[in-house]
């Protein structure tokens, strides 16, 4: 019977890794908490307009990006696992309640490792397939993902 290779996950991956000066706790809230997450979470001229999120293995999250132009942008997702001030897997492969997306683009994994008061933040966005991985990276995922990582440092850091 054929089988299919696995996929290698680096190679449909993009990673951005930072040192910050906040304790882990405050970056996790941001990452947690509604009122926060749309404070920081869009780069400029983008904002975010509404978060809403049931942060558990298998809660679901909303949050709305809107454009210059007013174009709203929801990105639907689930919580595939939560461990507070460490870890948060989240995807777009599913809406609600276990309900599969049209078209998942990406698993993300966030970790928050503990470096003497300071953070190692790490977000690895992993993609179904190179073509998306492509594609994100040329959507300007690093400059994109740059910015909201300096705007959730600056946020955190006023907890």
């Amino acid at each position: 019977m054929p089988t299919s290779a696995p996929v290698d996950p680096v190679s449909h991956e993009l990673v951005l890794t930072r040192l910050i000066d906040v304790p882990r706790h405050k970056l996790f809230r941001c990452w947690t908490e509604p009122a926060l997450i749309t404070q920081w979470f869009t780069p400029p001229p983008w904002k975010t307009i509404y978060a809403e999120i049931d942060v558990r293995p298998g809660g679901a999250s909303l949050i709305t990006m809107q454009g210059p132009d007013g174009t709203q942008m929801p990105n639907r997702g689930v919580y595939l696992e939560v461990i507070p001030n460490e870890r948060l897997v989240f995807t777009d492969a599913y809406t609600s309640a276990w309900v599969p997306s049209a078209k998942p683009f990406f698993t993300c994994i966030l970790s928050f490792e503990d470096e003497g008061g300071q953070t190692r933040y790490t977000a690895r966005a992993r993609h179904w397939n190179a073509e998306d991985c492509a594609a994100h990276e040329q959507m300007g995922f690093h400059q994109g993902w740059g910015i909201a990582t300096d705007q959730l440092a600056a946020l955190a850091a006023t907890l």
